[in-house]
């Protein structure tokens, strides 16, 4: 995605400019990991069960998955300054939505509101930052620090809900971001400056549009089959449903000039293989964190607030392993670190299956930071894997699909576990029983992948020198440092 620098008169001062831009981003990815925190509150004050926590969560990561692309292209043709606003107000005023909410229904439509002004925000702030910053030298920098600082929401997510939570109630996790949005808005919209890019394409209405209905049919059918029976008429409907809206969207992606989604890129087998795997990170790692906070406080009998901090280890094994990622992977290889990484998360999950009631923490908190560290080992060079697989000018492209295909399998994680947790619940056996085997699967595909992945990117080759593409399509999108695309994929 090309990316034109503000001029002169319009350029922010930096300081400014980078402190919206973070800030904005911590807001998102505060809200990543501070709702899993408080579902036991919600399930038991929305008095709902299994099924509405999973839209809670989902309706808000679809429509972030769906719409990511598009959001970036948004950006660069209509302004990435009134985008980045539009994008803060849309989330500002959703979560003033979830924090009133009266019902799940509404609290769910919030939440969809949320995701919709998140795939603004996120793409629209690094693309600010990077106009801001034509050296790219000082913009590697800039979006260092706005990747390590906007971070901290990852880690501050379980243990703040946790807080918020148990003092205030569930809504307090929602109510937080209005003084955040409505602080953004006001210097955002006397300090940034404007910027676009003449050249962006058109936007793909087609695409997005039946990308959402596809998988949100998909969704549905996942989440609400359980409940209503998998051959229920409503199920196998939307199971179809989804299948016709795909075979459409892949018909209209294959034919516009300009599509949301460019199909040739799959015809390099690094980059499909490297997407796959990344749509079950996703899927393990959204699914199985889904049930973290309720394990410790179902099973466990934890508080609210001391299961937010009992969770802490995912995100800090996350946050403090992925800067280094990229690096080994420079060094080692793509697949040695791929195949390692999603070796230990399947290897953690596994334990996590093992764990009971009488568990003490002590024999916990390992398990949940080798997960952590296995998936942070993962997502850098997944990405870096699928730049290289392209032609250096589709560098930024193939980030963002690299980001949307996370997001994917994280609504497919939520789903499907949940469906494994009510099956594991069949006969009248214990919601721990159910957890078991939601981790236990988890684990076993992530292991599956990791030797599919280790031996196919054995087998292939990049096909360009590298290159260090800018990513504006995700909610953790970074410019790589120069070393983190130079591996191959040995």
């Amino acid at each position: 995605m090309a990316v034109t620098p503000a001029t002169a008169d319009s350029r922010p001062n930096r300081g400014v400019l980078l402190t919206v831009t973070c800030l904005g981003q911590f807001m998102v990815l505060l809200d990543n990991t501070i709702v899993g925190a408080a579902l036991p509150d919600m399930q038991h004050r929305l008095q709902t069960g299994l099924t509405g926590l999973q839209w809670i969560v989902d309706a808000y990561v679809l429509l972030v998955a769906m719409l990511l692309l598009s959001g970036g292209v948004f950006a660069d043709r209509f302004g990435r300054k009134r985008v980045y606003l539009t994008g803060v107000v849309v989330f500002t005023a959703a979560s003033l939505v979830c924090a009133l909410a009266p019902s799940l229904g509404w609290l769910v439509t919030g939440r969809a509101l949320q995701g919709i002004g998140a795939a603004a925000l996120s793409p629209a702030s690094l693309a600010l930052l990077a106009a801001a910053h034509p050296v790219p030298r000082e913009r590697m920098k800039a979006i260092g620090l706005w990747a390590g600082l906007s971070g901290i929401g990852l880690a501050a997510g379980p243990v703040a809900g946790g807080i918020l939570t148990d003092a205030y109630g569930w809504p307090a996790i929602f109510y937080v971001n209005v003084p955040i949005g409505v602080v953004l808005l006001l210097i955002g919209l006397r300090h940034l400056g404007e910027s676009r890019n003449p050249d962006a394409p058109a936007i793909d209405v087609p695409g997005a549009v039946l990308s959402v209905l596809s998988v949100g049919a998909m969704t549905y059918g996942l989440i609400e089959g359980g409940a209503r029976g998998w051959t229920s008429p409503v199920i196998l409907g939307s199971f179809a449903a989804a299948a016709t809206l795909l075979a459409a969207f892949l018909t209209v992606e294959a034919r516009r000039t300009a599509p949301m989604l460019p199909l040739h890129l799959f015809r390099q087998r690094l980059f499909t293989v490297s997407n796959t795997a990344m749509v079950v990170v996703g899927f393990a790692l959204m699914g199985s964190s889904f049930f973290f906070s309720q394990f410790f406080v179902h099973v466990q009998g934890s508080s609210i607030l001391r299961a937010g901090v009992q969770t802490l280890p995912v995100s800090l094994a996350m946050v403090v392993v992925s800067p280094y990622a990229g690096r080994l992977a420079a060094r080692c290889g793509f697949r040695a670190v791929v195949t390692l990484g999603l070796t230990l998360a399947g290897l953690g999950l596994l334990a996590l299956g093992m764990v009971h009631a009488d568990t003490p923490y002590g024999d916990v908190w390992w398990r949940l930071a080798v997960v952590g560290t296995g998936f942070a080992l993962t997502m850098s060079p997944l990405t870096g894997a699928a730049i290289q697989a392209v032609d250096p000018q589709e560098g930024g492209l193939a980030s963002g699909v690299s980001s949307t295909t996370r997001q994917i399998g994280a609504v497919l994680g939520v789903a499907l576990l949940g469906a494994v947790v009510r099956a594991g619940q069949s006969g009248g056996a214990s919601f721990e029983t159910g957890l078991n085997s939601a981790f236990l699967a988890a684990g076993a595909v992530t292991l599956a992948t990791a030797v599919f992945t280790g031996l196919w990117l054995a087998k292939t080759r990049p096909v360009q020198a590298p290159v260090t593409p800018l990513r504006t399509t995700g909610p953790e999108a970074t410019t790589p440092a120069p070393d983190e695309t130079s591996a191959d994929s040995r």
